[in-house]
């Protein structure tokens, strides 16, 4: 457990992986422990901690959200992670998914167009000793092209269609975790690059809000 953590919450984190996580047949044993070690009620305000591990996203500040649990577990899931990947995330928030990705991936970068969202997120992943993730003000809709190329890329926010310069960013056999629709409910796509070609599977409906920027939905 980290220090400013306690065993009632961590017994809270057990509790959330058996009962949402594992009880919905995510297995992988790598993302099972992120979920149990990184203390999600340090992502949201104090106002919200003693619901921090319940199955619903939460409030986080300039009309943002942290995910639902199970939703964090399922898109770290689908990325394939292992310790030697690059990996851009899109939508830093509070910080907890990027902290996720940082338990297992080899290097994490992440993009926040929100300044005082990533101000925050940054603070937190230093006190928590996340020291090598990146972050980044900016567009997250046309990727990061100086870091580029990526292993895998997660969008926490959904956009109306897939952005381009995402998938040129991606090494060939890399893979996108995105949620994609125009209306209320989209539905969480993987798209895998292979070549010019995009292999694109859905993994059914899902609720995030907007991704903003050049390539995503317009301010």
């Amino acid at each position: 457990m980290f220090a400013d953590d306690s065993t009632e919450f961590y017994n809270s984190r057990i509790r959330m992986v058996q009962d949402q996580i594992i009880k919905r047949n995510i297995n992988n044993e790598k993302v099972i422990q992120a979920m149990i070690k990184v203390p999600r009620h340090l992502f949201v305000d104090t106002l919200f901690a003693s619901r921090a591990y319940g199955d619903y996203p939460l409030p986080i500040g300039n009309n943002q959200t942290i995910s639902q649990p199970f939703m964090v577990a399922l898109m770290t899931d689908l990325m394939d992670l292992d310790n030697e990947q690059r990996v851009l995330e899109i939508g830093t928030g509070s910080g907890y998914q990027t902290a996720i990705l940082a338990e297992i991936a080899g290097k994490v970068f992440s993009i926040e167009r929100i300044p005082a969202l990533a101000k925050k997120a940054r603070n937190l992943l230093d006190q928590l000793g996340y020291y090598t993730v990146l972050i980044q003000v900016m567009d997250g809709s046309g990727g990061w092209s100086e870091k580029a190329p990526f292993d895998r890329i997660l969008v926490t926010a959904s956009s109306p269609q897939i952005p381009e310069p995402l998938v040129e960013q991606l090494v060939d056999g890399g893979k996108l975790v995105i949620p994609v629709g125009k209306g209320s409910v989209q539905n969480l796509k993987i798209i895998e690059k292979t070549g010019d070609k995009m292999k694109i599977e859905d993994y059914g409906g899902c609720k995030f809000v907007k991704l903003k920027g050049k390539f995503a939905w317009q301010e």
